[in-house]
């Protein structure tokens, strides 16, 4: 085998693995966002949040 050849199937694993490890790194955000969501909805923070925001909202109109 070439070293072209050679060195075109190491590039070649090597995206076949990335592959694998973005599809977890993704899961990951995933994970956190929905754990950011649920302690905001599950918690008085995100009435507060929401008030604040509508407050806001009603001194700019």
């Amino acid at each position: 085998m070439s070293n072209l050849m050679l060195r075109m199937l190491v590039a070649m694993q090597r995206r076949a693995d990335d592959r694998g490890q973005t599809a977890v790194e993704y899961l990951g955000i995933i994970a956190v966002v929905v754990a950011i969501v649920l302690a905001v909805t599950g918690t008085s923070i995100g009435n507060t949040i929401l008030q604040a925001i509508l407050t806001q909202i009603g001194k700019i109109t």
